[in-house]
């Protein structure tokens, strides 16, 4: 058995420690010794985007003249990647991300994977916690947020993410999309409670059973898709 080789370790203020490792050509993506992700199974991920940024590009004439979108947590790059694929030019693609090693890993080992997407121009890399960068910013500023921080809201990433699921921050969101803008959440499975939360909040929900890859035979995953009613 080919042996797991460790690339990187960082850990968080609240103990979280990320690791990236390579094993036999993939990279994995783990948290506390916890696969959280890798190269082999990317096909939710990238449906994230498909999702998310449909409506961008559904006929011409309802298309932004300059779509801007941004990823909630960057990963391993595919929601990013499939999304620049979608937008075309000009287009902003912004990326929210906790972590700087990730973004570094990102930059190094991950572009034998998936290119030097964070050199892209239509690419912008902000470094900081996704609460706080969401609230600095102005109404009407994305025509598509695609979110990708936690398992679900009953199952958190890193201590305190709970925030971003309240109703403020809920209000927050449709405050900072364009009118016909739309929240894409991945969720590892459906979460009941949280759709209910976001109708409440008043989106129109969509969930669409994703998996972890093309040739899956079980949709484990789940993709909310919200719309401001």
């Amino acid at each position: 058995m080919k042996p797991y080789t460790n690339l990187g370790e960082s850990k968080m203020a609240d103990g979280t420690v990320f690791s990236l490792h390579k094993h036999d050509g993939n990279f994995y993506l783990k948290y506390n010794g916890f696969e959280l992700m890798s190269t082999a199974l990317t096909y939710s991920e990238q449906m994230l985007s498909e999702i998310g940024c449909a409506d961008i590009l559904e006929g011409k004439a309802s298309r932004p003249h300059h779509p801007k979108v941004l990823i909630g947590g960057l990963g391993l790059g595919f929601t990013l990647k499939r999304a620049l694929e979608l937008v075309g030019k000009p287009a902003t693609v912004e990326v929210a991300e906790l972590m700087t090693p990730i973004i570094e890993w990102n930059r190094t080992f991950l572009v034998e994977h998936n290119g030097p997407l964070l050199e892209d121009p239509r690419t912008k890399i902000t470094q900081g916690d996704f609460f706080d960068i969401l609230n600095s910013k102005s109404k009407g500023s994305y025509d598509a947020l695609l979110l990708d921080i936690d398992n679900s809201p009953d199952d958190l990433i890193t201590e305190g993410n709970d925030k971003m699921y309240s109703p403020n921050f809920l209000a927050k969101i449709k405050d900072v999309l364009t009118p016909n803008g739309c929240v894409t959440y991945w969720l590892a499975e459906p979460a009941p409670k949280f759709k209910k939360l976001l109708e409440k909040a008043g989106f129109e929900v969509e969930a669409h059973p994703a998996k972890p890859h093309e040739k899956s035979k079980r949709s484990r995953h789940c993709i909310y898709l919200a719309r401001q009613r």
